[in-house]
């Protein structure tokens, strides 16, 4: 009898497996949106894969990785003799980061072509976004095996200008949810303070407002203690300098009596945390600096206490600290993409997302009370974000953090991980368009007066 009841739960188990989102929940968990459920349970595969990666960094499996078809060996099956002190284990956890990310983003790169202009899940293409885990289970593990074997060649060199391009635009991204962040944590306790007439709410964004910026001077000056140099490293001071100045002509322009006007919610909490944001991406970028006297962060000792200067000599540090900020920003706003849409329209435009109306959020709620512990289907009239967008937004934080994980190291001809000027312009330039970006969300309505930007 208990072996039946056992193969029940079994069959149960794979149907579930095989059939929709709905089926994921147990009656003991929470009712959910099966929408709000697939993207988690998507993400939940870019998680995987980033631990995997990070499992693969590790010196015990780096020492596993000789047995695959693109180790360290020239064709003829005689070792490759480095230059420089770092050796083939460290080339060999980072090449497999890149294969690794390679089979995430090849995955939801599938996605997100067979998910194009998919308007409702009466789709047939709907039932595969919120179904059949299993079979995409093992799609994944698929592509992640064929990635391990792709020869090396000139694949690990590509690959990187693919991250550069995917990463420079994943922290836009990251970016434009810290600037819907900002503004709906400003409006919500202005409307807060309003509605209860205290002043408590007005004292919270005043407080978080002050802490951002001094952190964010905090910021400037530790890096320029850390990452310049008297009568050197010209650039930083050049980059550190030029983005503390131009987050203090944003902050000027979000108070402006016109712009005021314009967006009253506009105010010195969202320049703060864009100020703080910016100061975090110019950390990113100066810790990539191929220069050891402005950058702390490249590892030169050698095991007899010598130190030798300049990218011929320098060895990777892989769990230095900008790198484990990054990875704990990437999480943070990866999670934010599945779990939510903004309160804003033009946001909810650009990210593909849509806002549930009154009365459909009146209907859902009802569906809500009636689950009894399963997710209910909440796009039977439209989609709530775009399939096609929301797999090409994993894309990117794919590449992203591949770039994360690897510190911006490309692959040398040579066969060693060569830290460049690439890394460090990308990420400049990310924080200045991002500027540009937030600048744009204050002045627009000034210039297009036509235009609704409520």
């Amino acid at each position: 009898m208990g072996a039946c009841l056992g193969a029940c739960s079994l069959l149960s188990c794979a149907s579930c497996l095989c059939g929709s989102a709905p089926c994921v929940l147990c009656s003991c968990c929470p009712c959910s949106r099966s929408s709000t459920l697939s993207r988690l349970i998507f993400t939940g595969f870019l998680f995987l894969g980033v631990l995997v990666s990070v499992i693969m960094l590790s010196p015990s499996v780096e020492s596993q990785l000789y047995k695959l078809p693109w180790v360290c060996e020239e064709a003829a099956g005689s070792p490759v003799v480095l230059q420089g002190h770092i050796d083939c284990g460290s080339l060999l956890g980072h090449r497999a980061v890149y294969r690794m990310c390679f089979a995430m983003a090849a995955f939801f790169f599938l996605f997100s072509l067979l998910m194009i202009c998919v308007r409702s899940s009466r789709d047939p293409r709907a039932a595969i976004q919120n179904g059949f885990w299993f079979f995409k289970f093992l799609v994944f593990v698929g592509i992640t095996v064929g990635a391990f074997y792709i020869p090396d060649g000139s694949f690990s060199n590509i690959w990187f200008y693919f991250g550069v391009v995917g990463s420079f635009v994943f922290l836009l991204i990251q970016l434009l949810l810290f600037i819907d962040f900002a503004h709906s944590w400003n409006q919500r306790w202005l409307n807060k303070a309003e509605k209860s007439d205290s002043r408590a709410w007005y004292a919270g964004l005043f407080f978080f407002t002050l802490l951002f910026y001094v952190l964010s001077v905090v910021a400037v000056a530790l890096l320029f203690i850390y990452y310049t140099q008297p009568g050197a490293c010209y650039e930083g001071k050049i980059f550190i300098s030029l983005n503390l100045i131009f987050c203090f002509c944003v902050s000027i322009v979000a108070v402006l009596p016109k712009v005021q006007d314009a967006q009253p919610n506009s105010g010195l909490l969202q320049a703060s945390v864009i100020t703080l944001y910016t100061m975090f991406v110019t950390w990113l970028a100066l810790s990539n600096v191929p220069d050891r006297k402005c950058n702390p962060n490249l590892l030169t000792l050698f095991g007899n206490g010598t130190v030798l200067a300049g990218p011929e000599g320098y060895e990777t540090q892989w769990w230095d600290a900008p790198s484990i900020v990054g990875l704990i920003v990437f999480i943070l706003c990866t999670l934010f993409i599945s779990l939510r849409s903004s309160d804003h329209r033009q946001v909810n435009s650009l990210m593909q997302t849509e806002e549930c109306p009154p009365v459909l959020e009146a209907t859902q709620q009802q569906q809500a009370a009636d689950c009894e512990g399963r997710a209910f289907d909440n796009e039977q009239d439209s989609v709530t974000y775009s399939y096609s967008f929301f797999h090409f937004c994993l894309v990117l934080a794919s590449l992203h953090v591949m770039m994360t994980l690897t510190n911006w190291y490309r692959p040398g001809e040579t066969r060693k991980m060569i830290s460049t000027w690439t890394a460090v312009w990308v990420k400049i330039c990310a924080s200045w368009a991002g500027l540009l970006l937030y600048l744009w969300t204050l002045v627009a309505p000034l210039l297009l007066p036509n235009r609704d930007f409520s």
